[in-house]
């Protein structure tokens, strides 16, 4: 009995292992970061250590990144960003860093997810902004301080999110100016070709999506294949039993 509690075992796995499963660190792009030293996020100083940035809202265009502890049971806040384009994406987790004045901590520029083009590229307060801006000779997305002010340990409920996607940005320039952010950081060429194709091809096949019956499911191969298992188990059962007459 020993070797068909096994086989029946290993049926069941096999109807695991080809169901459908949705990656949740491919959805909020979870990546881990472990710090030598000191680093600066928007408004904060963080510890050298071990770090989880994840998307809070990433569906929407302007994300906002959650930023935990290494056990994920502490937040330090969450921080709007603004889309950051690389030609080549790489195939492990990248952070990049801003140029900073002598003595002060390494401030986070962006960071990207491995395999994607764009990343998300921290806006800061706009005084920080300014001088991150004059440092790098480079726009630096920028809040007001009042709106920085709110992404604390508690700023994690729905209508949080909600009033952090409505605050007004700036970019802030190297000669001290202020500037629309779309003006600052206008996407490549090519890829606004390809962001209309994309959702010409997302339209589409929501419109074919919309035509298929309201059953479709995969309840029916789930169906099919708990059978197929059982059918398999009694097979391998009545096989043990029909040896086990003619021993």
């Amino acid at each position: 009995m020993h070797k068909l509690t096994i086989l029946t075992l290993a049926c069941a796995g096999m109807l695991v292992a080809i169901l459908p499963r949705a990656s949740a660190s491919e959805w909020n792009e979870k990546t881990v970061f472990t710090f030598n030293s000191a680093v600066e996020i928007p408004g904060r100083v963080l510890s050298p250590g071990t770090y989880v940035f994840k998307l809070m809202d990433s569906q929407s265009n302007r994300n906002i990144v959650e930023v935990l502890n290494k056990k994920e049971n502490h937040v330090y806040g969450m921080f709007l960003a603004i889309p950051d384009y690389r030609m080549k994406p790489s195939g492990k987790p990248i952070v990049t860093f801003e140029e900073r004045a002598a003595g002060a901590p390494q401030a986070v520029k962006a960071w990207f997810y491995p395999g994607d083009n764009y990343g998300h590229d921290f806006v800061y307060p706009k005084a920080k902004a300014a001088e991150l801006a004059q440092a790098n000779k480079q726009a630096v997305p920028s809040v007001s301080n009042e709106t920085m002010a709110a992404t604390n340990e508690s700023a994690s409920n729905e209508s949080q999110m909600q009033n952090m996607k409505q605050a007004p940005m700036q970019a802030q320039n190297p000669s001290g100016s202020e500037s629309e952010v779309a003006e600052a950081f206008p996407a490549p060429a090519n890829t606004q070709n390809q962001s209309a194709q994309n959702q010409a091809s997302n339209e589409s096949s929501a419109n074919r999506s919309e035509n298929l019956p309201k059953t479709a499911s995969n309840l029916p191969l789930i169906g099919v294949l708990g059978l197929l298992s059982l059918a398999g188990a009694g097979l391998l059962l009545g096989a043990e039993r029909a040896l086990k007459a003619t021993k």
